[in-house]
């Protein structure tokens, strides 16, 4: 009999978790009547991003991190005709500002362990597009599920050809890398404050630049490129990109419990990984050498063959029982839209999306929810498929 359990709400893949001072900052805000996209919340919030990042970095708070990309693709002059390559296993934010700029992405495989962007792959990529004079203006390196890329290796890679590598860290704040903060190893990097991400401003995302005078000309962009005059006076293409001082104020009051989201998270890891350590045919990801793992999400691998049941049948199981899941990142190099685009291997990233699942990771995961959603994929996998479960 296909019974869905008796739970009065829907268990998510990962929500919003308030931490208490958010309202105080929105309510300065609103008294204030700072509503728009200037205010001390917005200042504020940059200025301690800055500082969480490791300060080595300007910042620029916008709309999201996919706008936060596109400014910087354009500030570095990536243009129609341009290749700019990145990570193939990805959400589709990180290549759609490519192909604003007129550009072509170039897509490379991942590496087995974090999942993220194989250095190997990066430096034979480059080898032969120099030989053929068709190397890349960037390189986009995501920082998958809370955990980085091996990146001083790419970055290497990137100095040595002349490529300019930009880090996406929308998935990655509160991880390190080598004892160094997220989105600090590159001249530029980009954060997102999306609302299922480990802090959220509801919607949102910052551009991190080493040069004081780059983050200046996305400012102007951001704010429509409005020049400096008493009337509405445009020189140049702009964009609605700014973060509003209300949502900032979020932020703001989010930054205070980002060490505790992530410790929150990496509990939530760990009791899957206890309480599921016999269950056939499943392992979940490992924590890279180089750096901490922030659990943003729980990502396990199904063996289907001795599991009985594959990812995405587990997705459907846990979904007919009103808990969300999802597949690993379908691989860009897979999507329709890129069919025929230029890629460097694949077969680790289509291996990753075939097998891999993402389990509810909340930070304020009850242990109550948590444990029937370890109970439902217990039960899948320790059973053979049978539509009358």
């Amino acid at each position: 009999m296909n019974e869905r359990p008796a739970k009065t709400s829907r268990i998510y893949l990962s929500v919003p978790h308030m931490g208490g001072d958010e309202l105080t900052f929105v309510q300065e805000a609103f008294e204030s009547n700072w509503l728009s996209s200037v205010g001390p919340n917005l200042d504020a919030f940059e200025a301690e991003v800055s500082a969480v990042t490791g300060g080595t970095h300007h910042v620029l708070a916008v709309s999201s991190g996919t706008a936060a990309l596109h400014l910087i693709l354009r500030a570095i002059g990536v243009d129609r005709g341009d290749r700019v390559a990145v990570s193939s296993l990805t959400f589709a934010g990180s290549v759609f500002p490519i192909l604003y700029q007129g550009a072509t992405p170039v897509f490379i495989d991942s590496e087995l362990v974090s999942g993220n962007i194989d250095p190997d792959l990066v430096a034979e990529y480059f080898e032969d597009a120099a030989r053929r004079n068709a190397l890349p203006k960037a390189l986009i390196a995501v920082h998958l599920y809370g955990q980085h890329a091996d990146i001083d290796r790419i970055a290497d890679a990137c100095a040595r050809f002349g490529v300019v590598l930009i880090e996406d860290a929308a998935e990655s704040l509160g991880a390190t890398y080598k004892g160094r903060p997220t989105a600090s190893t590159a001249d530029y990097a980009i954060l997102s404050f999306n609302g299922n991400k480990i802090i959220t401003t509801t919607g949102g995302g910052m551009v991190l630049a080493r040069d004081p005078n780059q983050i200046a000309r996305m400012k102007k962009w951001a704010n429509q490129s409005r020049e400096p005059a008493i009337e509405y006076l445009h020189f140049e293409t702009g964009y609605n990109y700014r973060m509003s001082n209300v949502l900032a104020g979020i932020g703001r009051g989010q930054l205070r419990v980002l060490a505790e989201r992530v410790q929150q998270r990496q509990a939530v890891f760990d009791r899957y990984v206890t309480s599921l350590a016999e269950v056939p045919g499943l392992c979940f990801q490992e924590e890279a050498p180089w750096g901490t793992h922030t659990r943003w999400l729980t990502v396990a691998y199904v063996d289907e063959k001795i599991a009985g049941r594959s990812a995405r049948e587990l997705v459907t199981f846990l979904a007919d029982r009103d808990v969300e899941a999802r597949p690993v990142w379908r691989p860009m190099h897979a999507q329709p839209l890129f069919d025929g685009a230029r890629r460097v291997g694949g077969n680790v990233a289509e291996r990753m999306y075939q097998t891999g699942i993402c389990l509810p990771s909340s930070s304020s995961l009850s242990l109550e929810a948590q444990q029937h959603v370890i109970q439902l994929v217990s039960k899948a996998l320790e059973t053979s498929p049978n539509p009358a479960l």
